[in-house]
């Protein structure tokens, strides 16, 4: 698959038809309280719908109930395995290269700033370390799981946002497109697949090709249920590279909005990280990950720890070692994957479960809080030739 400027443009005009009709039916039947108040009680798949539920909402819910029919299994088996083995390394790319990546977007960030309040990274980070967790689980896609109910509200929380952005006039479309655009939707897929994949060759991590085309595949099936247009996604890893190559040389640039969402970002990140001393790893990290002209766009500051962070690839390439080499030692590196990520997604959630709502309102849901700030401590795809 081949994109160019204009189809790119086209992507721009599209949302998610089937999300954006339930969610503005539901506005103008004024059911959205109604919903949001029974969805709470909808947290597995193949679990009863409550009574009362309005019935556009019983369609959409009915209609995205179940993954894809051209889903492979067997790959879906395989990017859990490499998720299990990789856990850890997963967080970390996505926390410290995969979330700064979206701030380089200046209509993104703008996006993010005008819908979110001062303690958006840390929802937003809990969410989304949440619903990959979902995703990764044995059963994400059976009775019972908490993956599909996850990815459904997410898909409808996209379509209200674009709602309230159109209807307030706070989005110009005829320079930016469609809020949360087929664009955008697949950006994001590629900030969360493929930009993770250069993170992890980045650190040095051992992998496969076979288990990166996992991996990436699992997140094709993600944009299907999040509704993005199957058409338009890259289906290779060669062809994801392309999109994304494309993609951020459109698009990426500095703007005060990245600059404070990332700001916020470290704050949240330097919170987590106990005491204070290894507080300048933070900003060291995602500087290494994002590069130091996307940094500095970022306003990341610089720290002595810039130099020392890039030894990481030479420590966690000597695990990786141990662990290729010993199944104790592949068993013990799990399981302290497995703990570190609870831990962290414990520590962002608050031991809560994450509710995805339709906001009613975005300034009372969304809006800037006025509450105290925090004061407490493979081998990827060669880059394409840009245009």
């Amino acid at each position: 698959m081949t994109y160019t400027e204009s189809s790119m443009d086209a992507l721009r005009q599209a949302g998610d038809e089937l999300a954006d009709a339930t969610v503005a039916t539901l506005f103008e039947r004024g059911e959205v309280g109604t919903f949001n108040t029974l969805m709470r009680y909808v947290s597995t798949a193949g679990a009863p719908l409550p009574d009362g539920l309005p019935e556009v909402a019983r369609e959409y819910l009915h209609a995205t109930s179940a993954p894809p029919s051209w889903v492979d299994w067997t790959e879906m088996e395989k990017a859990r395995l490499f998720f299990v083995d990789n856990n850890v390394h997963i967080s970390t790319a996505l926390s410290f290269a995969s979330m700064p990546a979206c701030y380089v977007v200046p209509h993104v960030a703008r996006l993010l700033s005008a819908t979110h309040g001062l303690k958006y990274p840390s929802k937003r980070m809990a969410e989304t370390g949440q619903f990959t967790v979902y995703l990764m689980q044995p059963d994400a896609f059976e009775a019972g799981s908490r993956f599909i109910p996850a990815a459904q509200k997410v898909r409808l929380l996209h379509a209200s946002i674009r709602h309230h952005l159109r209807r307030e006039n706070r989005w110009d479309a005829g320079a930016l497109g469609v809020p949360i655009c087929q664009e955008d939707m697949i950006g994001g897929q590629m900030f969360f697949s493929m930009l993770v994949l250069d993170s992890l060759h980045r650190l040095g991590i051992h992998m496969s090709t076979e288990g990166a085309e996992s991996y990436y595949y699992a997140w094709r099936v993600v944009g299907a249920m999040l509704g993005v247009d199957q058409e338009a996604v890259p289906r290779t890893l060669e062809e994801a590279r392309s999109f994304l190559d494309l993609y951020m040389i459109r698009h990426m640039g500095p703007s005060p909005e990245g600059a404070h969402l990332t700001r916020q970002l470290l704050d949240l990140y330097e919170e987590v990280v106990p005491g204070t001393l290894l507080d300048p790893v933070v900003p060291a990290l995602v500087r290494y990950l994002v590069g130091d002209t996307c940094a500095d766009w970022l306003e990341v500051p610089r720290t002595p720890f810039d130099t020392l962070v890039r030894a990481v690839p030479r420590l966690l390439g000597v695990l990786e070692t141990i662990e290729d080499r010993s199944p104790l030692g592949a068993w013990a590196l799990d399981r302290l994957g497995h703990l570190t990520t609870v831990l962290e997604l414990s520590s962002l959630t608050r031991g809560r479960v994450m509710h995805y709502a339709i906001p009613e309102d975005l300034k009372k849901d969304y809006g800037v809080s006025s509450g105290a700030a925090r004061t407490r401590r493979w081998t990827p795809p060669a880059a394409t030739v840009g245009p």
